[in-house]
């Protein structure tokens, strides 16, 4: 938590047949007490960091940042934990590739304290403008610093410490406001998993496979049974004479 100390107020009250002074109150068990503390409205300043798990070594995990720099976090505990969807995973469940987003929100409080401290008694002995000593309630006696020029009403009437008298039943209030300012911070890490390797491709159900087979053997052209050798052998004994007939042409025109 940052404080801010401010100025001291202090303020001043008269009721029928008391006075009401400030006065620097040394604690004991007479001095009263009550503190008070009023908030503003708050201020929320939020960073987010992005980055992929390239490394995890024991307790450390290495993170390339989304603007290209590596960071190095030591030792981080067994508890911290990110949220991916609805699981929890630990610093031994990351694994490369992983995405991871940091989410930072601090949040500043403007407050005012203020601590109220009241004694009552009688002035026994004072020494002014220093101090003055009040017999208590039970009896004792205490000595209480008066804070310098401060003035005091008496009756109605302005005076200064010069004023008190032995005797007079005072009732002193000290009213101190201090202005804080309360910082608070608190994250939040989730992640994402990395995509998986494509699937192998399959061929779809439906679709025909080619399988190779051999054919029938091929088989030798037969004649029928009931075919003869005549009409090749006369086919052949009419080439021969046709040709012997060409030569004779031939040799005659020679």
């Amino acid at each position: 938590m940052k404080s801010t100390l401010g100025r001291k107020h202090y303020r001043l009250a008269l009721l029928p047949g008391a006075m009401f002074v400030v006065l620097g109150i040394c604690m004991s068990a007479q001095v009263n007490t009550e503190t008070n503390t009023t908030s503003a409205p708050s201020t929320h300043e939020i960073t987010v960091e992005r980055g992929e798990v390239i490394l995890v070594r024991g307790n450390d995990l290495f993170v390339k940042m989304d603007d290209g720099s590596t960071r190095h976090f030591p030792n981080v505990p067994e508890s911290a934990r990110v949220t991916v969807g609805d699981q929890q995973y630990g610093i031994h469940d990351l694994k490369p590739g992983m995405k991871l987003m940091r989410t930072t929100i601090v949040t500043t409080t403007p407050k005012t304290v203020t601590t109220v401290q009241t004694v009552t008694g009688k002035v026994w002995h004072v020494s002014p403008p220093n101090s003055v000593i009040l017999t208590l309630e039970d009896g004792s006696n205490q000595q209480f610093k008066i804070p310098k020029d401060q003035k005091f009403n008496v009756d109605g009437q302005e005076t200064d410490a010069f004023g008190l008298k032995k005797g007079m039943k005072v009732s002193a209030t000290k009213i101190v406001e201090v202005p804080v300012v309360s910082v608070t911070q608190s994250q939040q890490i989730s992640g994402k998993l990395p995509p998986p390797p494509p699937p192998v491709a399959q061929p779809a159900a439906d679709m025909p496979i080619l399988i190779a087979s051999r054919g029938p053997e091929p088989v030798a052209a037969e004649l029928p049974k009931t075919g003869s050798m005549l009409p090749l052998i006369g086919l052949l004994g009419t080439l021969s004479f046709l040709s012997a007939l060409a030569m004779g042409v031939i040799r005659k025109c020679f």
